[in-house]
């Protein structure tokens, strides 16, 4: 199954694709700093990214009918999120970053079987509301472009009176709220996901259920103890449990054991790299960075959660949201090894650039396993044949 990637980033959205089982056809990043990262692990061979054809580009200058000579049967990527971030101009629309307009435009020329497009939370927001149901008819009537000298307001209402008229939608168009936690990985990054697959196969799919929960991490910490001893983590230290997991604990042993797998810690993706101040040059992006401080709201990751949600800084340097608390209480900087695997790259992914650099890499990733988990649910609807063997 063929699929392009916009907006690649430093690939994590596009190496859980892969994963899913689609053949990337074109990957396209405009970042420097990113397309060097890019290239750097298809030179090194790294699984996956060996087999990419990345374009350095603005998609805006994309030909997609020269490019493509093969029918796609996915689009995916994550538009730059800053025109609807809450830290950002909140210009949502009318940003010029606002690159929503391309990715309509790469659905209508390439017209896949289905998309998947990740964004920040505060696309959801009541201020932008408007606007999310006017790209929301858009994805789904990608044929009825705006015309020349047309306002986005006139064409926004041609669109909904076709739909009024009885106009056939090519696409049904899916939009959650979700928490990359609840599918497996180890971030509470609350995310808005957008997910459209064509007429003929959207009967078969329903938004999938969450896999893994809170609920089942208590459980397992201090129902069961399956966690601590996963842990070999001394039973002494055992019960120092927040007033939120004992309300939680205390629902459970009326209900029964939750369904589903535990939420994944840091504890869980990092708890076997030595520690960064430690010699350890052969574990790549490893290194120790000086300097990290907490402060309100801003108060770090602890080992047994899964961590606060990684910030870019891109309005300024990144604080409490990529740094530990360690066991002892002392804070650090997450290593960029660690923040890789906080967004489920594997090892030998090497991010290149300084640390801000870096920071600002993975701090805009998507974790691979949300591309991984949804890349699967959308190719058991459209090729369940070959869903079967991913």
């Amino acid at each position: 199954m063929n699929s392009i990637e916009l907006f690649a980033g430093c690939g994590g959205l596009a190496l859980g694709i892969s994963e899913a089982g689609f053949k990337h056809q074109l990957v396209v990043e405009i970042n420097d700093h990113a397309c060097t990262t890019l290239d750097l692990n298809k030179n090194r061979k790294v699984k996956h990214v060996a087999d990419w054809p990345i374009l350095k580009d603005d998609v805006r200058n994309i030909d997609y009918a020269s490019i493509c000579t093969t029918s796609i049967d996915l689009i995916s990527g994550g538009p730059p999120c800053q025109p609807f971030s809450i830290g950002g101009s909140h210009k949502g629309p009318k940003d010029k970053r606002n690159m929503w307009p391309e990715a309509i435009r790469c659905v209508r020329e390439v017209r896949p079987k289905g998309f998947i497009f990740e964004n920040v939370k505060g696309l959801l927001r009541p201020a932008f509301a408007r606007y999310l149901r006017y790209l929301t008819f858009q994805l789904s009537y990608p044929e009825l472009t705006i015309m020349e000298n047309e306002t986005h307001a006139k064409h926004f209402s041609r669109l909904i009176k076709y739909q009024k008229q009885g106009g056939l939608a090519e696409y049904s168009v899916f939009i959650n709220d979700i928490n990359t936690a609840d599918y497996g990985a180890a971030q509470k990054r609350n995310r808005a996901l957008i997910i459209g697959i064509r007429k003929e196969y959207a009967d078969k799919f329903s938004f999938p259920a969450k896999t893994h929960s809170r609920e089942a991490l208590v459980w397992s910490k201090y129902k069961t103890g399956e966690y601590w001893n996963k842990h070999n983590f001394p039973r002494k230290n055992r019960n120092n449990i927040s007033v939120e997991d004992k309300r939680i604990l205390d629902k459970l042993e009326t209900k029964g054991a939750p369904v589903g797998e535990p939420w994944i810690t840091v504890r869980d993706v990092i708890g076997d790299l030595p520690s960064p101040l430690s010699k350890c040059e052969q574990i790549v992006n490893h290194e120790y960075h000086p300097g990290a401080r907490i402060y309100v709201g801003h108060t770090g990751s602890i080992l047994d959660e899964p961590a606060k949600a990684l910030k870019a800084g891109d309005h300024g340097v990144p604080g409490g949201e990529n740094i530990l608390v360690q066991q002892n209480g002392r804070v650090r900087y997450f290593t960029i090894r660690e923040m890789a695997r906080l967004q489920g790259l594997p090892d030998e992914y090497e991010i290149t650039g300084a640390w801000v650099n870096s920071i600002k890499q993975l701090g805009n990733a998507v974790p691979m396993q949300i591309g991984a988990f949804f890349g699967k649910a959308m190719l058991k609807v459209i090729n369940p044949i070959t869903s079967k063997d991913t």
